[in-house]
C-alpha cells in the first residue's frame, strides 16, 4: 500500500511521535494515507488510541528490526 506522506518519528519517545503524527496528518486531504514509523513501544497504544480518538483508520501496523510502522488513513 502506498502512503502519500512518511513521517520518521524513530528515536522520539512520547508524547513526540503522537505531536508530530497529528501535524503530519492535518497537512493530509481525506482519504490520504499517513505513514509512521516510530521505535518508541508506547506507541503501539498511543497511536491506535488517538487515530479512534480522530476518526482515522489504521490501515496496517507492522514491525520489524525494533521499527514499528503504521500506516494511517485520514478520515
Amino acid at each position: 500500500m502506498k502512503s502519500n506522506l512518511q513521517l520518521d518519528a524513530k528515536g522520539l519517545s512520547c508524547p513526540m511521535p503522537i505531536v508530530k503524527t497529528k501535524k503530519a496528518i492535518d497537512t493530509l486531504n481525506t482519504g490520504e494515507i499517513l505513514e509512521v514509523q516510530v521505535t518508541d513501544k508506547g506507541a503501539l497504544a498511543d497511536i491506535p488510541a488517538w487515530a479512534k480518538a480522530g476518526g482515522h483508520n489504521i490501515l496496517d501496523q507492522s514491525e520489524e528490526a525494533g521499527v514499528i510502522t503504521f500506516l494511517i488513513q485520514k478520515a
